[in-house]
């Protein structure tokens, strides 16, 4: 595995692991979504990436079928938060898993990266020394 860049890795292949996070479309925390919780919590701790995936139907542990099918509109849609570091990372992150996920279920999977090569941020612009006002 190897990761380049401090803060969050540009480069990342072999062998990592893949925690994927399945929750409801309305579960929230402290009055946001859940799932944007833990993509800005795996920003934070510098993690490769997290992706937020909506499903059209599905059910879990209540054995309640959300769908997203028109006769039946359901508001609380699955969603899976996928995110995929090396495995010293995606471990060091559970912890922060175990107190935002009250239901739902998280799942670890060893997987391969084949690429994965992250865009370098575009330079800021030098401000303009003259307002336009003093033009």
């Amino acid at each position: 595995m190897t990761t380049q860049g401090r803060a969050r890795a540009t480069r990342l292949t072999g062998r990592a692991l893949r925690v994927t996070i399945f929750t409801g479309e309305n579960d929230t925390w402290h009055h946001k979504p859940l799932y944007a919780e833990i993509v800005h919590r795996a920003r934070a701790a510098g993690l490769a990436g997290a992706t937020v995936f909506r499903g059209i139907e599905g059910f879990g542990a209540s054995s309640l079928i959300h769908t997203s099918r028109l006769l039946s509109l359901s508001e609380d849609l699955p969603v899976a938060v996928v995110i995929v570091d090396a495995e010293a990372r995606v471990r060091e992150f559970l912890p922060q898993l175990d107190e935002l996920v009250e239901e739902g279920l998280v799942i670890l999977d060893d997987v391969e990266v084949i690429r994965y090569v992250g865009r370098e941020p575009e330079p800021e612009p030098w401000p303009d020394p003259e307002p336009e006002a003093e033009r």
